[in-house]
This record gives C-alpha cells, structure tokens and sequence, in this order.
C-alpha cells in the first residue's frame, strides 16, 4: 500500500467510529481541540512564521501573504469558529421524512455522514481547523492536502488536533494531513476511490479545474469568485462607494472579493469618482470601459476581453458602465462565476428583479459579497462554497456534509 492508501484505510475505520458518536462526544472533542489550539498557540505560529519567511523569500505576492498569515487574532477566530460549530445542531441522525405506506411500511428519511472526506486547498491555514471541525461534527473523517506554502502551519494545526482528539477518546486518524505536497500526491488523491467518498477542492482556478477534470472520486466543486457589484440608478451612491471599497479591498485574495464593478450610465459621472476616491487609499488599478475611461480619464487601464473573466485575487478592479439593469444582470449571468452578486439600489422592485434573475450561489441586495461566508452565514465555519447545483450551493456547512439513508420499520410485509 502507498502512504495515502494507508491513511485511507486509517480515515475510513475511525469514520466507522465517528459515524455513531452521539453529539456529545462529538462536543468534547471540538472543545478538547479549541483548548489545545489555545494552549499551543505559540508553537503554531512559530511554525506558520517559517512558512511566512518561506513565502516572502519566493516572492509571493502580499495579498496571497495575508491569506497565509495566522496572528493571535486570527487563532482566537479560528478557536471560536470551532467552538460556534460545536454549539450547533448536530445534523446527523435526524429524521428528515417520516411516512405510513398503504401496506403498513413506515419509511423514513435519516441524515447520515458522507464518510471519508477530502479537502484539496491551497494556503490557507484555517481551512485546515475549519474543514477538520465541521466533518469531526458531521460525523465525518477527513484527509486534508494543503499547499506546501503552508505545509508547516497544517502540520502544526492536524498534530495539535490529532493529539486532542484521543484525549477526548476518538480516533486521531479523524484528521489526516498527507504529507507529500507534490502533484502526485494530490493526483493519487484524486484517484482513492476505495477510501474517500468525497473530494472537496478550495483554491484558485486551476486548482480546481484539475481537480473537476481528472478525479475519479466525486467532487464537490466550490467556487472561483468572478463577483459584482452593480450600482443602479436609483443606488444611494455613498452606500454603494462603501460596499464597493469592502467588497473589493478588505480581503482581495479571498473568493467572495468583488472583482468587476457594473455602474447605470445614468449616475455613472457621479459615482466613479466617488468610488475611485476610495478606491484610491489602496491604490487599486481600474481596468475599465471605454465610457469609464472618459469618465475617470488616463488612470484606467483599458480593459481586455478577458478581465471580464477574472479572479484577479488582488487590488484590481474591472468596471463596466451600463445603460440598465437588465444589462448588468446579462453580464452577470454571461461573465460571473456563480458565486456571489451584488445590487446597490433603493428601488423594491429592481432588487427584487435582481434577485429573481440573477444565477449565483448568494445574492446581495445592499450590502457587500464579502459575507459570502460560512461564519458570517451562522455555519460556524465553511467546508466551502460551492457554486454547482447539486445538494449543496453557497457556504457548505454541517447538511452539505450529510447524506441520507432510508429507514423502513415493518411487521412482517412481504412483497407480492
């Protein structure tokens, strides 16, 4: 066997036991992880300092440093999100559906775990404590392939978590890091159709197109973020600078970070300089329209057919003005990524409309795409968000990561 295949045997036995741990074990062992996390904070972020230095040394871009970095802060939200996730209802065993048939058969619905999960994601260290928190309370086991820019923060979180798990009496192989941060490794996992049940990717573009395109093992595809914002005619212009400078500047690397804004033509002369004077405190670049560029003058750099397509994951910004909402709603649906999209307007109906037609997995009325987010969304935490249209669309939390089976009580029916 190879080193991952023994791993998945490992996840696929203590999934056996998670499977029927009742919701207060389940409990304990997130706290016992919430607490070790605490205690050993020190060690994690010696160890997440070394994967900085790493980072820094190869020329990684700042906003991709920002999603590598853990600080104090970052581990008390981490430890709180762990904590929010084991106060939640616990999903698994609740009978969704429960009817008498013609012939006495009483046939139900349960929710039940997925079984081995796992997680394909890039450097985001938290995704390591939040993906490991929300399958532990689904009554899941979990094999995490972080990216080898965090490789020493993940190995730092899954030791302190594997170690707290059998304190609380649960396997630690709930929670497996595969070591080898190679492409083989993430190809191999693609391809463990004997173990894992589900594969989750989180990450950019290319990351999960390979993934969508080459496993073998079902995948749950989560989200690039193509989002917009669009300012309509009747928007409150203020409300709309604000939303477009968060949704844009508070965290441009992460997936619900706007990356086009749309603006009507008909408050567009006095929008974009409102907007852009905000814009400008983090010196965002402005790829634009040709009427935005005459608007705004030569600070735009003119925009290319395909940075209507792209997650820049930085302080750039495509805007496009438009003669209505019907417009901006086309572009949306043509240009989008299914993930999140914005309306700023004080008209019932337009946003109404907005919400009717637009396809994506979270839509905004006033307010910015940056709470695309399953903490933010009372999840807890997120596994992902998915932007397919299968069982599970938006922030994946503890249901997204449930199956069902049918339960069927008899007095002795025999088929005819």
């Amino acid at each position: 066997m190879t080193a991952l295949e023994t791993q998945g045997l490992a996840a696929k036995r203590a999934a056996r036991v998670l499977a029927v741990a009742g919701a207060a074990e389940k409990n304990a062992a997130l706290e016992a992880i919430a607490q070790a996390l605490c205690l050993h904070q020190d060690a994690i972020l010696a160890e997440n300092q070394k994967d900085l230095d790493a980072a820094r040394a190869g020329g990684m871009k700042q906003s991709l440093l920002d999603r590598l970095a853990l600080s104090p802060q970052r581990i008390a939200g981490i430890v709180e999100g762990v904590r929010q996730v084991a106060a939640l209802p616990d999903p698994v065993g609740e009978v969704t559906r429960m009817t008498r048939r013609p012939n006495g058969l009483i046939i139900g619905k349960r929710r039940v775990p997925l079984g081995v999960i796992g997680i394909i994601y890039e450097a985001r260290p938290n995704v390591t404590v939040d993906a490991a928190a929300l399958c532990l309370k689904s009554g899941n086991a979990v094999i995490l392939r972080g990216g080898k820019e965090a490789f020493r923060s993940n190995q730092a979180f899954v030791s302190v978590m594997r170690s707290a798990l059998e304190t609380a009496g649960l396997p630690g192989d709930c929670v497996a890091l595969v070591e080898d941060t190679s492409r083989e490794s993430a190809n191999e996992l693609m391809g463990l159709t004997g173990y894992l049940d589900v594969l989750i990717p989180r990450g950019g573009a290319g990351l999960i197109r390979a993934v969508v395109q080459n496993a073998k093992v079902p995948v749950i595809e989560t989200g690039v973020g193509v989002c917009h914002v669009y300012v309509d005619a009747e928007a409150d212009l203020d409300m709309g600078a604000d939303i477009i400078y968060n949704a844009k500047t508070s965290r441009p690397s992460v997936c619900n970070a706007a990356e086009c804004l749309l603006v009507h033509e008909a408050v567009a002369e006095a929008f974009l300089p409102k907007a852009k004077a905000l814009l400008d405190e983090k010196h965002v670049e402005l790829r634009g329209c040709p009427r935005t560029a005459e608007i705004l003058g030569p600070c735009v750099v003119p925009a290319a057919a395909e940075d209507w397509d792209t997650e820049y994951g930085d302080y750039i910004l495509a805007v496009r003005v438009v003669k209505d909402a019907d417009e901006a709603i086309a572009f949306i649906n043509d240009h989008g990524s299914g993930h999140s999209e914005a309306i700023v307007t004080a008209n019932y109906f337009t946003a109404q409309k907005f919400l009717d037609e637009v396809d994506a997995a979270a839509v905004y009325v006033n307010a910015s795409t940056r709470f695309t987010d399953g903490f933010e969304f009372g999840l807890g935490a997120e596994i992902g968000i998915s932007t397919q249209k299968m069982h599970a669309r938006g922030p994946m939390g503890l249901e997204e990561l449930t199956s069902s089976k049918y339960i069927v009580y008899g007095t002795g029916q025999i088929r005819t």
